[in-house]
């Protein structure tokens, strides 16, 4: 970890690195994720009479359901992965490693989105099945970094600054996208539907691209590597999840907080996902309405996420987390009945504000109640809980849809994820939790295992 003693140049520079990846990667998160991708499907890719998946006896599947699905299986990949990666990032000091490896898996995918037109179903659910695992799975690597790189005091303004930074690095590109898509013959370019595959694969190039900057400013921390086999890291990667877990049973009050978060986070994650492709299918908005707003998302975001991690030093981070969810139970509320554009715009301005600050606070939360030198591993078991939950999701948001024949009911849904969340993590004691955390750190400091 970088400490008071430590250079203050070198830290900021440390830190500044850390922050670029979220620069880089929330490319993918805003115009993939949130913007481009999901109309696309629908609008251009997924025939208007739906898709048969005849193995699967499943025929007609709209682009939501399709979208649904593809997110959810691409979690359950992570889900059943990181917490092994993870032990085996920590055991064998690679965290590094892995997070370049998955940034550039997941790039190339991204980048290759280029190639997908109409009917080619199959092709851009791979794709996009690909790099959303490849996302997802190199942010566990990234959040592993954190307890090295800040005191716990210093925690929660430094995951908010990093979420700051990636709503201004996704949103700066998402402007040239913007741009690019509704002046594409200015550029020369007659047809949209290439400005949107441009676009699509410029994310690509940009994750990879100032991910560089991460991978040459952010150290591996020093601890002991141990050289071993490919198959003997696979066994003791096993062998730690096995042993993370049953820590997990004994850290009682970490173990409540991961079970809020997976609940909590299910709603989050899900109006991330599914927000434009509701607005473009269901309600029936331009493509103006629905990427403008998101571009405003990103600025009010930038804001929102560095006033929740000054406001969690004054008023505790659990109350600004709880607080954050009863404004997510009021969006959940409001979308079902919204219709317009114009609410569409006001709902973006509060989503803008609460959305960083959630899951800055919960991943700040969390690093503060696991012990630094098995942190690959423990954010590993993280994912598993942030993944189950956005496997659920997007999975009942299809089901719903594809059963009702509307996403209105799929939105009113989310209200419960959000109120059973906040009533368990009311229940949570950080203090506590410290208290366990050290008592472990402790321990493997005797078992050798730091």
């Amino acid at each position: 970890m970088i400490t008071s003693d430590t250079d203050n140049g070198s830290k900021q520079r440390v830190l500044f690195g850390w922050y670029m990846y979220d620069w880089a990667n929330s490319a993918f998160a805003l115009t993939i994720l949130a913007a481009l991708f999901g109309p696309y499907l629908d609008k251009v890719v997924v025939p208007a009479s739906g898709f048969d998946i005849p193995l699967l006896g499943m025929t007609g599947l709209s682009a939501t359901s399709l979208y649904g699905y593809t997110l959810g299986t691409s979690a359950m990949l992570v889900l059943l992965t990181s917490p092994v990666l993870g032990a085996i990032a920590d055991h064998s000091s690679s965290k590094k490693s892995f997070l370049i490896f998955f940034c550039l898996l997941g790039s190339t995918a991204t980048l290759l989105m280029f190639f997908i037109g109409p009917g080619d179903v199959w092709l851009a659910l791979t794709l996009f099945f690909i790099g959303n695992f490849s996302f997802v799975s190199a942010n566990v690597f990234y959040d592993a970094f954190l307890p090295h790189i800040a005191p716990p005091s210093e925690q929660d303004v430094v995951s908010g600054k990093g979420y700051a930074y990636g709503y201004a690095g996704g949103g700066l590109l998402f402007v040239s996208h913007l741009v690019l898509i509704q002046f594409h013959e200015v550029f020369g370019i007659e047809d949209v539907a290439l400005a949107i595959r441009i676009s699509l694969a410029s994310v690509g190039l940009w994750w990879a691209g100032f991910a560089m900057i991460t991978f040459a400013r952010l150290k591996e921390p020093l601890v002991e590597k141990r050289y071993e086999s490919i198959a003997e890291l696979v066994v003791s990667g096993f062998r730690r999840l096995g042993t993370t877990m049953r820590r997990t049973r004994s850290l009682k009050q970490l173990a409540l907080f991961l079970v809020a978060f997976m609940i909590y986070n299910d709603g989050i994650q899900t109006v991330i996902a599914m927000s434009t492709i509701y607005g473009s299918e269901e309600l029936g908005f331009d493509t103006l309405t629905l990427m403008g707003c998101l571009l405003m998302i990103q600025i009010v975001g930038i804001g929102g996420s560095r006033l929740f991690g000054h406001l969690a030093r004054i008023y505790g981070t659990k109350n600004m987390v709880l607080l954050s969810l009863l404004v997510w139970t009021s969006v959940a509320l409001y979308a079902f009945f919204m219709t317009k554009p114009i609410e569409f715009w006001i709902l973006g301005v509060i989503v803008g504000l609460v959305l960083g600050g959630s899951q800055a606070l919960s991943r700040s939360l969390y690093s503060k109640i696991i012990p630094p030198s098995a942190s690959a591993e423990f954010f590993g078991f993280y994912s598993v809980f942030e993944k189950f939950s956005a496997i659920w999701g997007p999975i009942v948001f299809a089901v719903i849809r594809q059963v009702s024949g509307s996403s209105r009911m799929s939105i009113l849904s989310l209200v419960a994820f959000f109120l059973i969340g906040g009533m368990i993590l009311f229940f949570v004691r950080f203090d506590k939790a410290e208290r366990q955390k050290e008592d472990l750190e402790r321990s493997l400091e005797v078992s050798g295992e730091t």
